[in-house]
């Protein structure tokens, strides 16, 4: 019985050797790696309402530019979207306005979302000179990813106009012009998909213009062949 508090203090030392350890490492970790770590395990999860499968802002995405996927435990699909997604962030930083963009995940592909205003010109499908930027970029990624795409177009019912009779035929036509430039580039057409949504899935609830540019929007979803199904599609 005598000796029984050295085991307790042995275990004490230890503990504290263990605690002191771990700030060592923590304060060896760049803050912006610890930002990035942060969000991703925190399990925050935001939705995107404009699909019918939710697309997830997974903060790991989100965090691309903080993370170093050398540094954590993630599976292949992580893997991959990790690098698809930093691709895209790399390609899209001198194409568009960061606020004009954005990037989310789920488990089956990437999407990058880009306001139709800064594509095409007002109520048409003719092309901005940032297009040609932004659909480069998205080549650039079929390229390089055995990826499949689908192109869904929004459009605002406001800026419908000859010869497109609603939002419908407008967001279709729009989609169809990516599609188109993308096919004439050598992307083979089974690996692309069009849908129009019109003005049915707004981004951003309201009917003030702040809200209708925000809904004006082409999104560009990338994944994988052996995911091709209705919930992608559509």
């Amino acid at each position: 019985m005598g000796g029984a508090w050295k085991v307790a203090y042995a275990d004490f030392v230890t503990a504290m050797m263990a605690f002191f350890l771990l700030m060592w490492i923590l304060n060896m970790v760049p803050p912006e790696t610890k930002a990035g770590l942060a969000a991703y395990f925190s399990g925050e999860r935001n939705f995107d309402s404009s699909s019918t499968s939710p697309i997830s802002n997974n903060p790991f995405i989100q965090n691309t530019d903080k993370i170093d996927a050398r540094d954590i435990k993630i599976n292949e699909t992580e893997r991959s979207h990790y690098a698809i997604a930093q691709k895209l962030k790399m390609l899209m930083a001198d194409a568009v306005p960061q606020n004009s963009s954005g990037l989310s995940a789920d488990d089956l592909g990437v999407q990058l979302r880009v306001n139709s205003d800064a594509l095409f010109q007002a109520g048409s499908i003719r092309i901005t000179p940032q297009a040609e930027k932004v659909f480069q970029s998205v080549l650039d990624v079929l390229r390089e990813y055995n990826l499949y795409l689908v192109v869904r177009g929004h459009a605002d019912s406001s800026e419908a106009q000859p010869p497109f009779p609603s939002a419908w035929e407008l967001s279709g036509a729009r989609a169809a012009t990516v599609l188109h430039y993308l096919a004439d580039r050598n992307i083979k057409p089974s690996r692309l998909r069009g849908v129009a949504y019109g003005d049915t899935r707004p981004l951003k609830p309201g009917f003030d213009e702040s809200s209708r540019a925000a809904n004006r929007r082409v999104e560009f979803f990338f994944h994988r062949p052996e995911v091709m199904s209705y919930s992608v599609v559509y």
